[in-house]
């Protein structure tokens, strides 16, 4: 009996020490598996994009900014999970704080609230249990798991074992964090997430792509960063805003070659 203990124990240390292992940072080559974002400088920092079957990550920079990181870790969850079914466990205190989740508002980001499932859970206890379970079941793309404040039980044990969890089953684990304070844990990434500055210009064109200011404070395989990340609602991936946020009138369809011969009569 004391064998078979001993066995267990020495293979979940070599488990926790392969996720733990340190990479080099040096390198500028790009990891296998990866899934991009769509930003190019998170993208290479990220050598290729986040990793699946992993933990991530999402801190809101205080409480106010609560709807900007569930907005930032849905657009991880679509990128992760794009076709799979998607469980998010919700504290209940973090529910009565922010609100249901809006499946319009789910919809209008590009998600499918058809694969969307929700559980609330009545403490931390029963949230982090109803996640593990969740992560066991590997028909299931990703795991939110979204928490209010600084608990005690989401400590680092607790995120090896949902690391490891994530890594049996080959779904994704990512955890949002509110009104909270980061701590030690094995998370392969970690994001400090406030809202992002609207551009400049007229009332009337103020409503466009969601903009994160999502700041890379851990990144096990490199570099870190700050970025303001916008969110293509369309093509469902995160880019770099652009250099023109002023609206551009599109190319008639009917016409495309009098639209092109015209802008060249106009930049000669």
């Amino acid at each position: 009996m004391n064998g078979a203990r001993m066995s267990t124990l020495a293979s979940l240390r070599g488990s926790i020490a392969r996720i733990e292992a340190p990479m080099d940072a040096g390198m500028d080559t790009g990891l296998p598996n990866r899934i991009a974002l769509g930003h190019a400088g998170a993208d290479l920092m990220l050598r290729g994009g986040l990793a699946p079957a992993a933990l991530h990550e999402v801190f809101a920079d205080g409480g106010h900014q609560a709807g900007a990181a569930t907005g930032f870790i849905a657009g991880l969850a679509g990128r992760l999970s794009p076709r799979k079914p998607l469980v998010w466990v919700r504290q209940d205190f973090s529910e009565r704080e922010n609100g249901a989740l809006s499946m319009n508002g789910l919809c209008e980001l590009g998600l499918d609230p058809r694969l969307l499932v929700t559980v609330r859970a009545a403490d931390v206890d029963a949230a982090l249990r109803t996640a593990a379970d969740a992560l066991a079941c590997d028909a299931l793309g990703a795991v939110v798991l979204e928490v209010w404040g600084n608990v005690r039980q989401l400590d680092l044990v607790a995120s090896r074992k949902l690391t490891l969890a994530a890594q049996a089953a080959g779904v994704s684990a990512l955890l949002l964090r509110i009104a909270a304070t980061p701590i030690p844990s094995t998370a392969e990434t970690r994001w400090i997430v406030r809202a992002a500055h609207s551009p400049p210009g007229s009332a009337a064109s103020s409503f466009g792509a969601p903009r994160f200011d999502a700041e890379l404070v851990r990144n096990r395989h490199g570099p870190v960063g700050r970025w303001i990340m916008e969110w293509k609602c369309d093509e469902c991936q995160f880019s770099e805003p652009p250099a023109y946020p002023q609206p551009l009138a599109a190319t008639p369809a009917h016409r495309p070659h009098q639209a092109q011969a015209r802008a060249v009569r106009l930049a000669s």
